[in-house]
């Protein structure tokens, strides 16, 4: 019955709730997994190659340069991606009516 009017319930469907957070999360996953490989790989290459007695340090912008490509540049970079996820990506998913008005009971306060 594919082309039935009315809409069957399958008992095995996710909720799209469950779906846009695990969706949501793989996405946060990779990033993390991305930009840690970025800030390690970098660091580790540029910072470790340590300059002789006769070159100097190199920089950019003030910064030694392994600190400015491995951890600067990825924190910046994750925080204009962190906008764009926050703003643009993740779904305002409706949770249903809050219940607690309905079937809460106040506790009597004794104010003598």
């Amino acid at each position: 019955m594919p082309n039935s009017p009315h809409p069957t319930t399958d008992p095995h469907a996710l909720d799209p709730v469950y779906l846009h957070s695990r969706r949501e999360a793989i996405v946060i996953i990779c990033l993390f997994v991305g930009f840690l490989t970025w800030s390690i790989t970098t660091c580790y290459s540029l910072g470790y190659t340590l300059p002789t007695e006769s070159e100097p340090l190199s920089t950019t912008l003030g910064m030694p340069t392994w600190v400015f490509w491995g951890i600067f540049l990825p924190w910046i970079a994750v925080d204009i991606v962190a906008v764009w996820f926050c703003f643009f990506f993740m779904k305002d998913d409706d949770l249903g009516e809050n219940d607690t008005d309905a079937n809460s009971v106040e506790p009597e306060v004794d104010h003598a």
